[in-house]
């Protein structure tokens, strides 16, 4: 969106100091739902939004990098650094970094994807610059010591195998494995116990100071909150560390990138000793900044999104073939994936499969109903506003917004473009999407002529 109005602030010194530039990117109504951004001298941007009738407040910093961004000897390198920025600064040790929050009962956490890493904090509003304080020494002043890395590489050897003992999750690592191959966006972001064991810090902490310069950060705070105020103890924090040292220093674009996608109608199977064979049929989908991705959600609602989608209907309200079957979009900088997943008994895998296989050709040649279609944008427009009722989902919303769009949105215009999608807007993306040769990947106990029927589904 466009901004509707910007200022310029420069902090008083003995010497000149460098102007930060501020935006109102969304005006709420009584300040309610504003959305303000500043970008600091060195290209350190912070966003906030404003929420002045809750007590509580969420603190994020979101780093340009993800398990895209490795190569294959170092995949699992982003994931492993998340877990090292806890383990200590110069100024708190780990255990000064989580009892101070938990001193306050506030919640610290992260998390690592294919294309961004969040770290954030939610505390009580009279607490978030202790919050700010604490996140800040992480994400700038992280020591990376060598005991610190030799000690979490078995923590992450076990969230590894804790992973690989659920196969509902791996499945999907699987898939991604299938559509992209040997490219990162198809490695786990995990990593592999062979990677993972040949990382060192002294590789980790190059990783580090490559990708987490203030130009490659965005700052992201959302609840009963000043701007202002948060701006002035992040730009404190992060110059206390020396962080902001270039200030011409500009923060890079969101990312874009080259389509990495496979071809379709690829199968990959692993055998495991399960009670349910775990498997996703997709095909390759559409990146996050594609225009149609509002009539794919719609059409993904529709199709696996709740209890009356299609799937859900077909395979286990008729015919009580699977316990858990949906659908499911993920979409990148330059491309996405579209999944449908279901659990079920081995014996019935192939009849699981058929039924979907059925009803994504029988969408992408006939389309849906009217009816369908204004069922899943209402649900669609609905789960979109009770996703947002929280201070950590508008945190999330607006720091992904900035790091992966460059843009804000407000809910009034997100729920406009849900609405504004039509029937011919579905049925075309329908066609587009579905219409593609399937890839399939299976996780499960099953047997070798029930394997060799698995390319039947892609057929």
């Amino acid at each position: 969106m466009t901004s509707r109005s910007t200022t310029t602030t420069a902090r008083t010194s003995s010497e000149a100091r460098a102007v930060a530039r501020t935006q109102t990117l969304i005006k709420g109504s009584n300040g309610i739902g504003t959305v303000r951004k500043t970008t600091l001298p060195g290209g350190l941007r912070i966003v906030t939004e404003t929420l002045p009738s809750v007590r509580s407040a969420t603190f994020g910093i979101w780093a340009h990098v993800g398990s895209r961004d490795e190569t294959p000897s170092l995949n699992g390198a982003t994931h492993y650094l998340e877990h090292l920025l806890f383990k200590g600064t110069a100024r708190r040790s780990a255990l000064d970094i989580s009892s101070a929050l938990d001193a306050v009962g506030g919640e610290m956490n992260a998390f690592t994807a294919k294309e961004y890493t969040c770290y954030y904090a939610r505390v009580l509003d009279t607490d978030l610059p202790l919050a700010i304080d604490v996140v800040c020494d992480m994400l700038t002043g992280s020591l990376i010591l060598e005991e610190d890395v030799n000690v979490e590489r078995g923590a992450i050897l076990e969230e590894i195998a804790m992973t690989e003992d659920d196969p509902g999750d791996c499945v999907h690592d699987l898939f991604a494995h299938t559509m992209f191959g040997d490219n990162p966006l198809g490695r786990p972001v995990l990593g592999t116990v062979d990677t993972v064991n040949a990382l060192t810090a002294d590789r980790i902490r190059r990783f580090y100071k490559k990708h987490y310069d203030p130009t490659h950060l965005v700052v992201a705070a959302a609840g009963n909150i000043d701007h202002n105020k948060v701006v002035r103890q992040v730009r404190a924090a992060f110059e206390k560390s020396g962080a902001l040292k270039n200030p011409d220093a500009a923060p890079i674009a969101p990312r874009d990138g080259r389509r990495t996608l496979r071809a379709s109608g690829r199968v990959e199977l692993i055998g495991r000793k399960t009670e349910q064979a775990h498997v996703v049929l997709g095909m390759p989908g559409l990146a996050r900044t594609d225009d149609r991705r509002w009539a794919l959600g719609v059409l993904n609602t529709a199709l696996g999104g709740g209890m009356s989608s299609r799937l859900f209907q077909e395979v286990r309200e008729k015919r009580g073939l699977a316990y858990s079957v949906y659908s499911y979009t993920s979409g990148f900088a330059d491309c996405g994936l579209f999944g449908v997943y279901a659990g079920c008994r081995p014996s019935q895998v192939h009849d699981v499969l058929k039924i979907c296989r059925d009803e994504l050709d029988h969408v992408a040649q006939q389309g849906l109903s009217d009816d369908e279609i204004g069922r899943a944008i209402g649900q669609l427009q609905g789960s979109t506003v009770l996703g947002l009722e929280d201070t950590g989902a508008l945190m999330n919303r607006i720091g992904k917004s900035e790091l992966c769009w460059g843009e804000q949105m407000s809910v009034d215009d997100m729920l406009a473009r849900i609405a504004s999608v039509t029937p011919d807007d579905v049925r075309s993306v329908a066609r587009d999407v579905l219409g593609q040769r399937p890839s399939l990947s299976v996780i499960g106990p099953l047997k070798d002529k029930q394997a060799s029927r698995l390319h039947d589904a892609v057929a």
